[in-house]
């Protein structure tokens, strides 16, 4: 059950807080910034994870080769070429692929 529905658009969250973070977005309102570049973004945690770029962190490694990476939906989709899945399938013809 998501009861925290945006005013001003489809989405819906289980948080107020989850709402209010989506609101920033309309109002394009970006309270954090880079200390080193000019990016800027409505959370601490796409901040953080932004400034990895800078550091070279890659805290998402590839169990099966050298493959790092800064986010997990990154290494999720990287593990499909080892397991060779392809889960979008193309509804007119035989075509998969992993994104």
């Amino acid at each position: 059950e998501k009861p925290f529905k945006c005013p001003m658009c489809e989405f819906a969250f289980t948080s107020s807080g989850h709402l209010k973070t989506h609101m920033m977005t309309h109002s394009r309102e970006k309270p954090f910034k880079c200390t080193i570049c000019e990016y800027a973004c409505t959370t601490s945690g796409y901040l953080k994870t932004h400034m990895m770029i800078h550091s070279g962190e890659k805290p998402f490694k590839c169990p099966m080769c050298e493959y790092a990476c800064t986010r997990s939906g990154h290494l999720k989709t990287h593990m499909m070429t080892h397991s060779r899945e392809k889960p979008f399938k193309c509804t007119k013809c035989e075509y998969a692929c992993t994104t």
